[in-house]
């Protein structure tokens, strides 16, 4: 069996504190971000269902032209500069929102520049935060390092909608945002209190080009046989999860009838299912072990979701079935996906993880693009309710790569010498 080490020894990790707390303050500018973009569109542009597509389109798409060239540029570089850099760009670009609106000059096309633009900076965070994560702490203290890292996601999932919620119906999306700018400001300052003890960035052997980047990242990912299946998973759960990004909102303020401060504490409601599937995830590891607890949550929350196509009737009804599926989607989703980072962490070598890491966004960005373009047409076409229940159908898919590949078995994460 596995030797999981005692939680309290990341409690007493410097470095590790400190980049919790900076990861905590974006979290909380995230979930206003992600709800903010799509509220100034519905609220404040009138935006129609297509032109949503094209807006969760162009926040995500960068993650495929960002994955394309960065995973290289992650891997040498100093990880926590680029995070910094990230955070930089992302308080520039979110602050022109606000000034905009204030002068009326606030233009659908605005919001897709900076979607765009937040969405590029945001994976490069990602990116360089996935490989700095292993050479700040032991490999046997990563599941429970991802695991508190989403707990604190889980929590501004919990708060962070609510008071986004909130402060749209109060002062408006566009200058709700100006709290998303500050908390990257801030996730900014604490990272630069971060001890720099990474490893000394690569020193390539021949002049580094992208496309030999992303071989790098791909080849790594097809030798290892665990972690092939996450990349099948990586197809499927972006390009139909992502149907939802353009017509969530807009299914429950227009077709189920929520209020933005009522919807707000739907999403909420995620983050208290995300809490306890971070909590969840470490525990089903020990019984279970790592590959079933992959699959068995991916299972779970595909049927969770089925729910928010099934939510009709009276406004009470339809907000309890929306909450449920909140609850069970967001947590069995959290449960997976700790085990499943951990896993790419641990079983790849960690001179390749910034192009391992960007290869999965590169895929998760181009599938996004393309899931919310889809969705968004089909919204318009067929209903709602009827494409959405199109995407659940199709992300049930995704935890068969895992039930049918060696990961089905596997019981610990393993440690590479």
């Amino acid at each position: 069996m596995r030797k999981f080490l005692p939680s309290g020894a990341l409690w007493a990790h410097a470095g590790f504190m400190r980049l919790w707390a900076a990861q905590t303050v974006s979290a909380f500018g995230s979930r206003i971000a992600r709800e903010g973009f799509v509220m100034t569109a519905i609220l404040t542009i009138h935006a129609t269902p297509p032109e949503l597509g094209v807006l969760t389109a162009l926040a995500r798409g960068p993650g495929a032209i960002v994955g394309l060239i960065a995973g290289g540029i992650v891997d040498r570089s100093r990880r926590r500069h680029v995070m910094i850099f990230s955070d930089l760009v992302r308080v520039a670009s979110i602050l022109t929102i606000p000034l905009a609106a204030w002068l009326h000059l606030l233009t659908v096309m605005q919001l897709y520049i900076c979607a765009a633009l937040v969405g590029g900076a945001s994976v490069l965070f990602e990116i360089a935060d996935h490989a700095f994560l292993p050479s700040l702490i032991e490999r046997d203290l990563l599941l429970d390092g991802n695991a508190k890292l989403g707990t604190t996601d889980a929590v501004a999932e919990i708060a962070g909608p609510a008071m986004a919620g909130t402060l749209f119906q109060l002062f408006t999306a566009p200058f709700a945002m100006l709290g998303t700018a500050i908390t990257y400001f801030i996730s900014a300052l604490f990272l630069f209190t971060v001890p720099a003890g990474e490893l000394p960035p690569e020193k390539p052997a021949h002049k580094p080009r992208w496309y030999r980047d992303v071989a790098d990242g791909f080849n790594a990912i097809m030798a290892e046989p665990l972690v092939r299946p996450l990349l099948g998973m990586g197809i499927v759960f972006p390009l139909f999860g992502s149907f939802f990004g353009p017509l969530y909102l807009l299914y429950g303020l227009k077709v189920i009838g929520l209020s933005p401060a009522l919807m707000g504490l739907n999403i909420a409601c995620g983050g208290v299912g995300a809490l306890f599937g971070a909590n969840l995830s470490n525990a089903l590891a020990r019984r279970i072990g790592i590959g079933p607890t992959i699959w068995g949550c991916c299972f779970a929350y595909t049927a969770a979701l089925m729910l928010v196509p099934l939510a009709h009737g009276p406004l009470w009804l339809g907000t309890t079935m929306l909450m449920i599926a909140q609850l069970g989607g967001d947590g069995f989703a959290v449960a997976f996906m700790i085990p499943a980072t951990s896993l790419r962490q641990a079983a790849l070598p960690p001179i390749l993880l910034g192009r391992v890491a960007a290869f999965f966004h590169a895929v998760n960005g181009g599938m996004t693009v393309l899931g919310a373009l889809v969705g968004g047409l089909l919204g318009g076409w067929i209903g709602i309710r009827e494409t959405l229940a199109i995407a659940v159908a199709g992300m049930a898919i995704a935890p068969l790569f895992v039930f049918f590949s060696p990961l089905r078995t596997l019981w610990e994460i393993p440690t590479r010498s």
